[in-house]
């Protein structure tokens, strides 16, 4: 059975953590491939365009063979629900095991995500743990164990691990921030991302 990841986000805009927390999701599980998934239309967020976020993660993994970017949320109409999207990559891909890629923060709401107790048994869960809050992997793991207890009082079980990502203080709304007040994001996103944000003038005011 082929294992397959999932990187769910609105990558707005995908910067050099997201990369490192998917490269270590190949090093530390079997995984064959990651795809990379754009929201359309993020349940709790504003962002940019869907096409300049798809651009950028495009421009961002294409050279790396196991990487593949997903537009697939592109053809569903409204919110857009991780479990519409691990069914529609289903239908696409079968046979796999799937695993879904998530940071600590939104892995913590779980348990109150459309259809979360569902979504919680058809993966497995590689947890990026957090860093600009100072937070240690002892207090990342509880906060893990929390989910999962809540989710067992719910009846329902859950498969997870920690990622073991080095440090990175790097966050896509500090980026956004940054060109706002007409900073450098050198090195926090790829050349070529970087490239596109200034020629679409993306993240002014």
């Amino acid at each position: 059975m082929q294992q397959l990841a999932i990187f769910g986000g609105t990558f707005d805009p995908i910067h050099w953590g997201h990369l490192l927390i998917a490269e270590t999701a190949l090093h530390q599980v079997p995984v064959e491939q990651i795809i990379w998934v754009p929201s359309l239309n993020p349940p709790h967020k504003q962002a940019v365009a869907f096409e300049h976020r798809l651009e950028m993660l495009k421009l961002a993994t294409k050279d790396h063979p196991k990487f593949t970017v997903s537009a697939i949320e592109v053809n569903r109409p409204g919110t857009s629900y991780a479990i519409n999207t691990l069914i529609d990559l289903s239908a696409t891909y079968s046979h796999i095991h799937w695993y879904w890629i998530i940071g600590l923060d939104a892995f913590q709401t779980l348990p109150r995500w459309y259809r979360g107790q569902e979504l919680a048994q058809m993966c497995d869960w590689l947890i990026a743990p957090r860093f600009l809050s100072g937070e240690t992997i002892a207090q990342s793991e509880s906060i893990c164990k929390r989910v999962e207890q809540e989710l067992r009082n719910q009846s329902v079980s859950i498969r997870w691990q920690l990622l073991h990502i080095p440090l990175v203080g790097v966050s896509s709304s500090n980026i956004r921030q940054l060109i706002q007040t007409n900073q450098s994001i050198r090195y926090l996103v790829t050349e070529p991302v970087r490239i596109y944000i200034t020629a679409h003038n993306l993240y002014r005011k």
